[in-house]
């Protein structure tokens, strides 16, 4: 898909589908098909594959070529199936527009037209848009590391407040709760890591534009926000490692009681069976068997045997 958006008195403007997008400020492709690439290649820019975006190397995702800026970072969102995920998003900037490719659905991307009129950058030209659409994303990571804050209060309240003792069930989604958590501060945190990168080299580029020094003040602004969310995601990874060791010490208390338990079933059973196994002995002289007290005696000295155990065990502290 193709989104076309023009600034319309401060505001960004989405175009009508068919109209000649040479006049957009912002070109957003989601999953481009080939007549939409060709459309943007005809502007003199060239539509980077997803092959391309998913390449680790620095050079390949920050670089310059012929005075357009391609840079491509990870960012989490959601995929086709609308199952969480983290995918390559590029910019390309250049002095007229900027283009974003994109093959998965980052929320900042949907909220960021609405809120551009309320940016202190606004939307005049592809250098705004793009410290615009970038602080949308950094936004969009805080409230990301503050819900799984949240959800760390909520499992460690259900951890140490006693509401999952004896209740295995609950210790299991509490561990995969935390998990879930765990694996989006990985998204997270990678993201602010490219996008730190990103703009590292965009700052790089400042004094060849327009707007360079009046941008600058917004630039420095960012890159403090992110290193404060990477300071706060750090800690939320220890918070994770935290709770995860908490929910599988009380799984293994757990499993230990009833181990505990099983084993002592079995200790107080293990003296009447063997006076049972004597009794089931098949020897000619057992006198026992025919005197009129042999039954309750044999039950007797089951029951006794067992009363010993468990009073022994007392004793000792094993109960």
């Amino acid at each position: 898909m193709l989104y076309a958006y023009r600034d319309r008195n401060g505001r960004l403007e989405r175009m009508e589908a068919g109209a000649d997008i040479g006049a957009a400020l912002w070109i957003d492709l989601y999953a481009p098909q080939e007549a939409q690439v060709a459309a943007v290649a005809a502007l003199g820019l060239e539509v980077p594959t997803l092959q391309d975006m998913e390449e680790i190397e620095i050079s390949s995702r920050l670089n310059r070529q012929g005075g357009i800026d391609y840079m491509t970072v990870v960012l989490p969102g959601l995929s086709t199936g609308q199952a969480p995920m983290a995918g390559p998003v590029t910019f390309i900037l250049s002095e007229s527009r900027l283009v974003t490719v994109r093959h998965h659905a980052p929320r900042p991307f949907e909220t960021y037209p609405e809120r551009a009129d309320r940016s202190a950058l606004g939307a005049g030209s592809a250098e705004r848009i793009f410290l615009g659409l970038t602080d949308e994303i950094v936004a969009r990571l805080a409230d990301l590391l503050e819900g799984a804050g949240g959800e760390l209060d909520a499992a460690a309240r259900g951890v140490f407040g006693g509401g999952a003792q004896g209740r295995p069930e609950v210790l299991r989604q509490t561990l995969e709760r935390v998990g879930r958590q765990g694996e989006l501060l990985g998204r997270v945190r990678l993201a602010l890591l490219t996008v730190e990168r990103a703009l590292s080299y965009f700052g790089q580029t400042l004094g060849l534009r327009m707007e360079g020094e009046e941008l600058r003040a917004a630039l420095k602004a960012q890159m403090r926000d992110i290193q404060a969310l990477g300071v706060h995601a750090d800690f939320l990874s220890t918070r994770v490692s935290l709770a995860v060791d908490a929910t599988l010490g009380l799984i293994n208390l757990e499993q230990n009681a009833t181990v505990r338990i099983v084993s002592t079933v079995a200790v107080l059973f293990l003296p009447p069976t063997l006076v049972a196994s004597v009794y089931g002995m098949n020897f000619a002289v057992m006198p026992e068997l025919d005197a009129p007290w042999g039954y309750p005696a044999a039950i007797g000295l089951m029951i006794a045997s067992a009363a010993l155990t468990w009073v022994v065990f007392k004793w000792k502290r094993w109960l």
